[in-house]
């Protein structure tokens, strides 16, 4: 079936025939003439090009894009510039590694790939990470969800605090909102179905960007009625003085003990590589130049939200921008019609993320516990409903999860950015053909050190952070 694709294509449109019979080879040992007439799936890819990238961008985009200004704040933008140019690039050299490797062995599945480089260690190495990390980014969206869907509801009613009824109690509305929502668009059979949602979503945070945009011109410098607003909201600005001389310039450089974090911030933000290889797996025609476009337009139109977000934002509120976004312009006016819309407009932006994070766990889930069993609904459903039943109890029962968080995503983050394509490339692509000298392999070899240093300079933040017992809220993915 695949062989057929190449009837009538040449290296110089984008294909190329040595590559796509490599990507025909399972990685375990078959005899000659047993080679099954599909591989990777039991179903030829149909989803389109646009789908494939309204997926890949939606998995990309995450809560993250609400501290980009407080990191811009505490960058300057020229260095903030540089820094987001960096982290989008190595995360498209990532992929790079991860497709390279998944065509020499034709296995387009995470685990799989673990499997082929290091065995079953290496298979449940990654299922675990991708399971523990997108665990971690579902809570965190149900957790925005549950702090801002009752605040939004309470001032669509004019409510100036919350009065106790059930539909203004975050808890209520998470399981609502899991039962009517994602519990449904998680039950679609395959990634591509979820292409018209992540599209609805990404218009919702494009409807967020022109927001922040339009705002900037509304907004006027110092902040009007700041500190009534600061004392009622709780803000963590209180050494700022938004009359001081030079509050509202903006600077290009900037270094504080917070320019620190800025680094795994924005790496956080571009995590979308568990996403990666099931959007591949159910790309129409697909090969590894085409998913590489699908993921380089991705990693493009995230890149231009993530800048024009964090810069008119940084812009708009200077100093006194807080590490999430929405709360600043709260403190201007706590019932402005606009941000509220922009609120809901995030909250279903984020709702409709958490299905398309969910596939990757079950498909880890599936390799470890079902590995050599076909497709069935009833496992499909079941593990559906016990990943939300999970993630909707962690997110009720636990208070504040952001240190445990903060530990998920120092060491899963870079663990799938970095670590983990670099260490599979290395060990997948024989010395045949590129020995561990060449080039390639060595940029590879540095690609994961420089993980490893993320995932130390992380972890030092958090443990810094518990023993001067200050509290940095930053924006996680």
């Amino acid at each position: 079936m695949e062989l057929q694709k190449m009837n009538g294509h040449t290296k110089e449109d984008g294909f190329d025939p040595i590559d796509a019979l490599a990507e025909q080879e399972e990685f375990l040992p078959h005899k000659p003439g047993a080679k099954k007439e599909t591989h990777f799936t039991d179903f030829e890819g149909k989803t389109s090009f646009g789908m494939s990238i309204f997926n890949l961008s939606n998995a990309i985009m995450g809560s993250g894009i609400l501290g980009l200004a407080y990191a811009m704040s505490n960058t300057g933008i020229l260095l903030f510039i540089i820094l987001l140019v960096c982290i989008a690039l190595l995360s498209a050299y990532s992929i790079h590694l991860l497709l390279k490797s998944a065509g020499v062995v034709g296995i387009r599945a995470y685990e799989q790939l673990g499997n082929r480089a290091f065995g079953r260690p290496g298979k449940m190495l990654a299922a675990i990470i991708i399971t523990v990390h997108n665990i971690g980014a579902m809570s965190s969206y149900l957790f925005i969800v549950k702090s801002e869907l009752p605040l939004v509801i309470q001032a669509f009613f004019g409510k100036q605090e919350n009065t106790g009824e059930w539909f203004l109690n975050g808890n209520y509305l998470i399981i609502i909102v899991s039962v009517l929502i994602i519990f449904p668009l998680a039950l679609m059979k395959h990634l591509g179905y979820l292409g018209y949602t992540s599209g609805f979503s990404l218009s919702c945070m494009v409807f967020f960007l022109i927001s922040v945009i339009y705002k900037k011109f509304n907004i006027l410098c110092p902040l009007v009625d700041y500190h009534h607003h600061h004392n009622s909201t709780g803000a963590d600005h209180d050494s700022v003085d938004p009359t001081a001389d030079g509050f509202c310039d903006s600077k290009l450089f900037t270094m504080n003990p917070q320019t620190a974090y800025t680094i795994p911030i924005l790496a956080f933000a571009f995590v979308c590589h568990p996403e990666v290889l099931p959007i591949y797996t159910e790309l129409r025609n697909a090969t590894k130049k085409r998913m590489q476009n699908v993921a380089n337009i991705s990693i493009l139109a995230m890149f231009v939200m993530y800048l024009l977000t964090a810069l008119f934002g940084y812009l708009t509120f200077y100093g006194a921008v807080e590490s999430e976004l929405l709360h600043t312009y709260i403190r201007v006016d706590p019932l402005d019609v606009l941000i509220l819309c922009v609120r809901l407009a995030v909250l279903v932006a984020v709702t409709l993320t958490v299905p398309v994070v969910l596939f990757p766990i079950r498909k880890a889930l599936l390799q470890i516990l079902f590995a050599d069993k076909p497709f069935h609904w009833v496992r499909h459903i079941g593990i559906a409903f016990g990943l939300l039943f999970v993630v909707n109890l962690l997110v009720i029962l636990v208070p504040s999860i952001r240190d445990i968080f903060g530990i998920i995503g120092a060491t899963s983050a870079p663990s799938l950015i970095f670590i983990l394509p670099a260490i599979f490339y290395i060990r997948i692509v024989p010395e045949d053909q590129e020995p561990l000298c060449s080039r390639s392999k060595i940029q590879a070899i540095c690609f994961a050190a420089l993980g490893f240093v993320f995932m130390v300079m992380s972890l030092s933040f958090i443990i810094i952070d518990w023993v001067t017992g200050e509290s940095r809220s930053v924006g996680g993915h």
